[in-house]
């Protein structure tokens, strides 16, 4: 498992890609669409690590209640259905994998009750 990017719910994403890219110094990296919204994911160029701009307007039904004040980070895997195994066979609990904004990822809590995706 390794860091893929660190998810940011923000009011208006325009404005923070522009800041990120026009005052960071960051690129944009990536683009998929979620219905009528686009999710920017930027970073250093250099750099495989990535912020992922989500609109809180995305999250206004929030199905599991994600903390959306507090950033999420997403796990990439190279066996989403072997890592989401070995999770639970931990303790871990986890939601069964499944398609999320098109994705394959499933998530997983920690012992205090934040939520974390993994993707592959």
């Amino acid at each position: 498992m390794r860091v893929g990017y660190v998810v940011l719910y923000v009011h208006d994403a325009d404005a923070c890609l522009k800041f990120w890219t026009e005052q960071v110094g960051m690129v944009e990296k990536g683009r998929k669409k979620a219905g009528e919204f686009s999710i920017v994911q930027v970073g250093f160029s250099d750099q495989s690590f990535s912020l992922e701009l989500v609109p809180l307007a995305l999250m206004e039904n929030n199905p599991n209640n994600l903390d959306l004040a507090t950033p999420s980070i997403a796990f990439h895997v190279e066996d989403l259905h072997a890592a989401h195994a070995k999770l639970v066979a931990a303790g871990v609990q986890a939601m069964e994998p499944g398609e999320h904004g098109g994705i394959p990822a499933f998530a997983f809590s920690d012992n205090e009750g934040r939520w974390f995706a993994v993707t592959n």
